[in-house]
């Protein structure tokens, strides 16, 4: 009988409920707006056609400078234009090929006047003898000097070593301490004496950094032998 009392009140509450929401939605008109979406939307409207925009071209008079206004219109053209050559710069080269080179006679005799000339020098001052190759007086123009002796006579940094011919005339040059040798300047020396391979020089250290310089020619006959 009490289960029977429960499920009737329970009933009762559960319709009270259901008749309250039904209110509500009809007061916030949802049923209407549930219908509408319901109901199949309309065909949409045809898409206008919007007709291509003209654009009018007109002729525009340029606006130009009082000061070529009432001059005619410049016309352009292609115009050939020559190619302007700049002269090469011509190197004059020795001529290798026609090197006169000294025998080994003519040499051994120069080398041998070159010992006696330098046993007459004075013995305090070191002396040492160099004959000439076409390297020295050709081409490179490069004086490779005897080690030891540059060990032990010679700045041991570069220096400038001042040649002193026989006449007295001086003659700078590039002593590079770490390839004992002459460089710059050596050229001009050379040159200036008209030094030929086979020649015989006598280099006695007058001065830390001067060298007098004696030269013993080579003969000229026995210089006929040519590569």
């Amino acid at each position: 009988m009490v289960l029977a009392k429960q499920k009737l009140s329970y009933e009762e509450c559960r319709r009270k409920r259901v008749e309250e929401n039904k209110k509500r939605m009809e007061a916030l008109n949802l049923p209407q707006l549930s219908q509408a979406l319901r109901t199949p939307s309309p065909k949409p409207s045809p898409k206008k056609q919007v007709k291509p925009r003209t654009v009018e071209k007109q002729l525009v008079v340029v606006r130009r400078s009082g000061r070529v206004a009432n001059k005619p219109a410049p016309v352009y053209k292609e115009v050939l234009v020559e190619k302007v050559m700049m002269p090469r710069r011509i190197s004059k080269h020795r001529d290798f090929l026609n090197r006169v080179y000294a025998s080994d006679e003519a040499r051994a005799e120069a080398l041998e006047k070159a010992e006696k000339l330098e046993s007459g020098l004075e013995p305090h001052f070191p002396v040492f003898i160099k004959s000439m190759l076409q390297s020295h007086v050709t081409g490179g123009f490069w004086l490779g000097l005897p080690v030891h002796f540059c060990k032990t006579n010679l700045p041991k940094r570069d220096d400038v070593m001042t040649l002193i011919d026989e006449e007295g005339n001086e003659y700078p040059t590039i002593y590079l301490a770490r390839k004992t040798g002459l460089s710059g300047g050596w050229k001009r020396f050379a040159v200036a004496h008209e030094l030929v391979d086979g020649d015989a020089l006598v280099f006695q250290l007058v001065r830390p950094t001067a060298f007098k310089v004696y030269i013993i020619r080579v003969k000229g006959p026995e210089q006929s032998n040519k590569l």
